[in-house]
């Protein structure tokens, strides 16, 4: 299913309470780990995936090598992996999960063909897109001005 309006966009982060995040990165300055952190502090649970650092804590969480060390439920999947990793996230996605409803893949990552996948599983599939700005544009969270306006306005 390719339909992102905006209402089905804003049901399925609705709907969502829990995210793993594949490729998530212990750096704050990387868009994975503030995308990541933004959901968290949204009320969802985030579950950090990345071998590379596999048993470390973040976001309260310990960081998982692999979807299939994950013993929770998961709503969705959401990857920050280039688009020739996917297939293989997105079949592991699928085999443990039962009741995975969203595999999201991030800004500049697509796979048509793991997309078809988990498509004809049921499982909504949102591609090239970031679940950050999403909430923040349909949940009325963008900022106009950016940084600095926050800062002069608080002092006027």
């Amino acid at each position: 299913m390719t339909d992102h309006s905006d209402d089905h966009l804003k049901a399925v982060l609705q709907r969502t309470k829990t995210v793993a995040v594949v490729g998530v990165s212990m750096n704050p300055v990387r868009p994975s780990y503030y995308v990541a952190r933004y959901l968290g502090l949204k009320g969802y649970r985030v579950i950090p995936v990345n071998p590379g650092h596999t048993g470390k804590m973040l976001f309260g969480e310990t960081v998982r090598a692999s979807l299939s060390e994950i013993d929770a439920p998961v709503d969705m999947v959401d990857i920050f992996r280039r688009s020739e990793a996917v297939p293989p996230i997105v079949d592991e996605a699928l085999e443990v999960f039962p009741g995975l409803r969203t595999i999201w893949m991030q800004i500049g990552v697509e796979n048509a063909e793991a997309a078809a996948k988990a498509e004809a599983r049921g499982i909504t599939v949102i591609q090239n897109r970031c679940p950050k700005i999403e909430y923040q544009r349909l949940f009325g969270e963008l900022r106009m001005g950016g940084f600095a306006t926050g800062i002069i306005s608080s002092k006027l």
